[in-house]
């Protein structure tokens, strides 16, 4: 159904990596939750009406509440595909992010007001309910189980093809819906068989428990890449084994990952050539990096290139040395920009060393101690270290660690 909705209502709808695209799917998948929530609506309050159940009604008017968030992020996706402007250099596509914690709040705000009426429910409680009329809900309640079920699916498929997490939140609020109508059913299949058994307001307070607790988890999901949120390993991952197989790229390092929105990915790194060759071949190459990042996969990449002598015999075992001097301190440190400058009476050793998030030393104290095992060889060697925060570390050709 996926596909067949995206050929009839989206033009090359094999290019989703395209913004334009890319919205098409978000707004198509508006379209479709606004018109089958709205059906399932209507048929959910006609019935909680008719048999006074404050489940069904609830129910329906949860369906309501979807509705409502397809119309966000219909509109959401809309919104985000404004061009750049002068005062958004670089595009609205963070609009989307606002329109899933959007979605979010609008879960959490319905599950407290079911909460509310089910509590008001049981205080009052509630008459027994025709044996015929709760046949005809359980036959309903299980259509729009099915109907909900297709909706999550719908949702999360398109949501993963163009990395929307509006999609996914409410592929999650579908699934949601799926489990919380279920327990009404199940409620009326017990009403069925013990006519004088009544859960409806009891069913209501566990359903609007279960969309409470899963409207705060998806607020923390979709506020997080507002914030400003670490990529995935496997994108960084992704990224530097690009960058790793172009010839004359021998190591990576600070590398920066930030998003825009979904489409809009800018990329920093630094990248060690050989200082011996000609820095105009090491231009050529940087740039077809950055070409083909920008052609292939619409990201930003700007690339920082940090010469490394290979032929100086003492660089080597100096550079070999202070790995050993960093891996007996801790495992987790790693070092880039290696130089020296040497002197008639001592020798500059100059590097940045990466620490990870929570080391347990301070800077000026990981500088001296480092130092110290320096003068403990040869006296004549003085550092000279910059102190970075962990991004990816430093990466070499045929090297995954970090």
């Amino acid at each position: 159904m996926k596909n067949i909705l995206a050929k009839i209502f989206i033009k090359d709808y094999k290019n989703y990596q395209k913004q334009e695209v890319r919205n098409a799917y978000g707004k198509l998948c508006g379209a479709v939750g606004i018109v089958s929530n709205i059906l399932l609506c209507a048929v959910k309050i006609i019935t909680g009406v008719l048999i006074s159940s404050v489940a069904i009604l609830a129910d329906g008017i949860n369906n309501l509440s979807d509705a409502g968030s397809s119309i966000i992020t219909l509109l959401g996706f809309k919104l985000s595909s404004i061009p750049a402007d002068s005062e958004h250099p670089f595009g609205h596509q963070r609009i989307e992010y606002i329109s899933g914690l959007v979605v979010s709040f609008i879960i959490l705000i319905i599950g407290v007001l079911l909460m509310k009426t089910s509590i008001e429910k049981i205080i009052t409680g509630s008459e027994a309910i025709p044996k015929k009329q709760v046949l005809i809900t359980m036959i309903i309640l299980f259509f729009a189980i099915l109907v909900k079920l297709w909706q999550s699916l719908f949702y999360r498929k398109n949501g993963k093809l163009i990395g929307s997490t509006t999609l996914i939140a409410t592929s999650q609020d579908s699934l949601n819906d799926c489990i919380s109508t279920s327990v009404v059913l199940i409620s009326m299949i017990i009403t069925y068989i013990f006519p004088n058994v009544v859960l409806d307001g009891y069913m209501g307070a566990i359903v609007s428990v279960f969309i409470i607790i899963s409207g705060i988890g998806l607020i923390k999901e979709t506020i997080s890449p507002l914030i400003g949120e670490a990529p995935s390993k496997e994108f960084i991952d992704d990224i530097a084994d690009r960058i790793l197989k172009y010839d004359g790229i021998i190591g990576i390092h600070d590398l920066v990952i930030h998003t825009y929105g979904p489409a809009k990915t800018f990329v920093t790194v630094h990248a060690e050539v050989d200082a011996n060759v000609d820095i105009t071949i090491s231009h050529d190459i940087i740039d077809n990096i950055e070409h083909d990042f920008m052609d292939k996969l619409n990201i930003n990449l700007v690339i920082h290139m940090d010469p490394v002598d290979l032929r100086c015999e003492e660089t080597r075992q100096l550079k070999a040395m202070t790995n050993d001097i960093l891996g007996d301190i801790s495992v987790d440190l790693r070092f880039h920009d290696f130089r020296i400058v040497k002197g008639p009476t001592h020798t500059n050793v100059i590097f940045d060393v990466v620490v990870p998030i929570g080391f347990r030393m301070k800077n000026d104290e990981l500088k001296s101690l480092i130092d110290s095992k320096f003068k403990d060889i040869d006296k004549k060697y003085n550092t000279v270290i910059t102190v970075d925060q962990e991004l990816i570390g430093r990466r070499e050709k045929n090297d995954s660690r970090y």
